[in-house]
């Protein structure tokens, strides 16, 4: 039986040439994307992200971090806004009104790592999944306070998960997929995986495994090889992008952003 889903991607040849080629010019047609993250202990994760998807080619970016940081980033990261915070220096549940005010305005927002953990935030964040309805992309510990919830999220549309291989697994388990993702599978066994996970699913998935990034929607995968890995921040950045500029495309998207981030880490390392 000859695979019909399964799309290799090579490094010199993108799947996608002609989206991959004719991207906005004009800033203000390439989308606004939103980015939250961080807490009192750090916001590198929610920098990178930044950095990342400015080099993606967004149009425009907004950065949400917790006001416990404010003192310590305003003047360093002078991008950066500022809502309520937790005693712990997390989002505050005083937060969800700025979020909900900031996502009337973003075509996507992007949930970064390094959120933290605490019942305040968790009701934050899910405030923002069943509020917002536009392109949302998780990654990190925001994947880890869904995880629970995970088969709703499966059914919301426009849901893109950045996962580690554990959460990844844990999603699988919970979406009550029949075939496991096993640390053992090899290449062919894992895009057969990712096939079936999204086949009959709404979410969208990106994640390095197996010296390829994997990229799955609507039960097409596409695989691309690696031969560096790339940090988590990047790969969720680069798919947020394009998946904002192209909302009615997500596998052509997710395909574009892994075709990108490879030639982008190429070209890096030979500078």
């Amino acid at each position: 039986m000859v695979n019909t889903y399964w799309h290799k991607q090579s490094p010199d040849k993108p799947l996608f040439a002609e989206l991959m080629w004719s991207r906005p010019e004009n800033k203000r047609h390439a989308g606004k994307l939103l980015i939250i993250g961080g807490n009192s202990h750090g916001f590198s994760t929610a920098a990178e992200t930044y950095r990342e998807s400015l080099k993606s080619g967004i149009g425009t970016v907004r950065v949400l971090l917790p006001d416990a940081l404010q003192k310590i980033v305003s003047k360093i990261f002078i991008e950066a806004e500022f809502a309520p915070s937790t005693p712990s220096g997390s989002f505050s549940q005083r937060s969800v009104a700025e979020v909900l005010s900031l996502a009337d305005w973003a075509d996507s927002i992007l949930l970064a790592s390094d959120i933290g953990h605490n019942s305040e935030t968790a009701i934050m964040i899910e405030t923002i999944v069943r509020k917002y309805h536009g392109q949302l992309t998780l990654f990190g510990d925001s994947i880890d306070y869904l995880k629970q919830s995970s088969s709703n999220l499966f059914e919301r549309a426009s849901t893109t998960f950045c996962p580690t291989f554990q959460q990844l697994q844990q999603l699988v388990v919970s979406s009550h997929a029949v075939q496991p993702i096993t640390s053992g599978m090899d290449l062919l066994h894992f895009v057969d995986a990712l096939h079936e996970l999204t086949e009959h699913s709404s979410a969208n998935f990106i994640i390095d495994h197996l010296e390829n990034i994997c990229a799955t929607s609507g039960g097409q995968v596409c695989t691309t090889r690696i031969n560096q890995r790339p940090t988590t921040s990047s790969l969720a950045a680069r798919a947020s992008v394009w998946l904002t500029q192209n909302p009615t495309k997500p596998f052509e998207a997710l395909a574009c952003s892994a075709y990108q981030l490879v030639e982008s880490m190429s070209s890096e390392t030979t500078i």
